[in-house]
């Protein structure tokens, strides 16, 4: 009993101690977590409407929002979620309720609209901003005006309750992430057709994260690789989409035309030759400002950009034949100019007067925000004018893409892979205890052994938690190694301690200095071998790599001189 309590006052094991505790905190397990995870929100669906946000991508998993409700039905799995709103009709009031709020949100109608060969007058109301001098200064009021236009007739088709809005998984009982090996989803490896730059490698990044949130994607990652040939690479791993998906979206990317009257008067990349993104020709526009329309607030945003030459020319075209709509101190042509992105209309902006029958190179976007207050309307409308630049630049991608590999795991599947992963780990810890039992047939050996191998996992799994690292096969593989690497050093440290009584040397400390001489140069044979894998198979084996060298760090600097301070207590006479 005194050996056990002079273990636990060692300032090696305190510090081991304190590590696992810390570890512990960022796994923060919780095996009874209830309710399914939220991991996106559909634009402009009801769920969205209703005020519940799509999950960022580096939230930890155990502060993402769960659904524990449905119209006071509890939600245990995602059966049970898909089953409480399977049979809902448009215009129910549907009750959501999670770990952190309720909503109330109001199922919307699936319509289609079809034109008819008819036409019909309709009054329009428009808010427009208008200079007027009061008091001797010039100041933007907003006026109520209506006009009068014809347009098609049309007939909308109800086709029953449309979608809520809500993708949904298996509540997390951890902060660990899990790849796409163990919760199922798709792995692209895309390839640029020619070698970029450090600064348009990046720009590319982004603009490929941006375009897949245009379409409804969260919880995506997408970061840059390469292997030993100096190859580049993007890999592209999106949890829940299967393989047929993926590769209709990313086929389909870079295709942004904007049309009048159903003619393509540019297309991006290879006609905008110039999106305006500094302040002094972008941002909230100063002649519309904000305005009130009911309970809500809204802003108007503008930029610039510069078409080619023969884009500028089928624009002025198109717009030759435009009437006029004069209303004082704004003037607009009869038709919008619709932006699409891959067949998708992303908007719908009014065109200038001046531009008609004009081919202008420099032309300028408008569009709005709303919000329930000033400030969120023009954060709104900012961002709303991000993500259109960011379309129109994402159109003129510096070089064209490649599907190189395509990865589909099932979500089956990936549960397959926990379960053997962990019935594999089970039994490699069962005989690597019966062997060294075998070996040294002492308790007081044995179980500090496999003490420390589990707490360098613990540790492990605590350090990947904090840095966002996703488990895959991969890792796993790691976290074997580092399991075999443990108790091979742990085995050195115990023979080199046993063999210095045969020895006859009766120092402690050089018995363990010997040990970690031999530990030390395998650490760093280790580390070097593991460095080359950084960059092999595109950054596929990258996780392996990583967790092998902070795995055999922490049981090298942390673990190691833990376990040989409870060997030299527990063996020593």
């Amino acid at each position: 009993m005194h050996r056990i309590k002079k273990v636990f006052k060692n300032t090696r094991v305190i510090v081991l101690f304190i590590f696992i505790l810390l570890a512990i905190v960022a796994i923060h397990p919780n095996p009874k977590a209830e309710g399914v995870a939220i991991r996106n929100v559909i634009s402009n669906s009801s769920a969205n409407l209703a005020g519940i946000k799509s999950t960022t991508p580096n939230i930890a998993p155990m502060s993402r929002e769960r659904i524990i409700a449905v119209n006071n039905i509890p939600i245990k799995t995602v059966e049970d979620y898909y089953k409480g709103i399977g049979d809902l009709e448009p215009g129910r009031i549907v009750r959501i309720t999670t770990n952190k709020d309720t909503y109330k949100l109001t199922v919307k109608e699936k319509t289609k609209t079809i034109e008819l060969n008819e036409t019909e007058t309709k009054t329009v109301i428009e808010i427009v901003p208008v200079n007027k001098t009061i008091n001797g200064s010039l100041v933007t009021v907003n006026e109520t005006r209506s006009r009068i236009i014809t347009v098609p007739k049309t007939k909308t088709i109800l086709l029953g309750a449309e979608d809520i809005g809500l993708r949904v998984y298996k509540a997390p009982n951890t902060n660990i992430r899990k790849g796409l090996d163990l919760q199922g989803g798709t792995r692209v490896l895309l390839q640029p057709e020619t070698k970029l730059d450090e600064p348009s490698l990046d720009m590319l990044l982004e603009n490929m994260k941006e375009r897949l949130n245009v379409y409804g994607l969260s919880d995506v990652v997408v970061r840059k690789a390469g292997d030993l040939s100096g190859n580049q690479y993007i890999l592209v791993e999106m949890p829940g989409v299967n393989e047929e998906e993926v590769r209709e979206l990313l086929a389909k990317q870079g295709k942004f035309e904007a049309k009048i009257k159903n003619e393509t008067v540019f297309i991006g990349g290879r006609d905008i030759t110039y999106v305006c993104k500094s302040a002094d020709c972008s941002g909230i526009d100063p002649r519309a400002g904000c305005g009130r329309s009911g309970n809500a607030w809204y802003c108007r945003f503008r930029f610039s950009i510069a078409l080619s030459q023969e884009a500028a020319q089928r624009q002025a075209d198109a717009t030759a034949d435009l009437e006029i709509l004069s209303e004082d101190n704004q003037q607009y042509l009869s038709e919008k100019i619709y932006l699409y992105l891959d067949d998708k209309q992303v908007d719908a902006l009014n065109i200038g007067a001046e531009l008609r029958g004009s081919a202008t190179t420099d032309i300028q976007i408008s569009g709005s925000g709303v919000g329930m207050t000033k400030q969120e309307a023009a954060i709104n409308a900012l961002q709303n004018m991000k993500r259109l630049q960011t379309i129109l630049i994402t159109g003129s991608l510096p070089v064209k893409i490649d599907i190189i590999k395509t990865d589909s795991i099932s979500p089956i599947l990936g549960e397959e892979f926990v379960r053997n992963a962990l019935v594999v780990g089970l039994l490699a810890i069962l005989i690597v205890v019966i062997v060294v039992f075998l070996r040294y047939r002492k308790l007081e050996i044995v179980t500090p052994m496999m003490v420390t191998c589990v707490s360098e996992v613990v540790i492990l799994l605590g350090f990947a938690a904090i840095a966002n690292w996703n488990l895959d096969l991969a890792a796993i593989a790691g976290i074997i190694i580092v399991v075999g690497t443990s108790v091979d050093h742990q085995i050195v440290i115990t023979d080199e301690t046993l063999r210095g009584e045969s020895k006859k040397i009766f120092n402690w400390k050089e018995r363990i200095k010997n040990a970690f001489s031999i530990i030390l140069v395998a650490y760093l044979t280790t580390v070097v071998a593991m460095i080359p894998l950084l960059a092999a198979g595109a950054g596929l084996l990258k996780g392996f790599a990583l967790t092998t060298i902070f795995g055999v760090s922490i049981g090298v600097f942390i673990a190691r001189p833990a376990y040989a301070a409870v060997i030299e207590i527990l063996l020593k006479q």
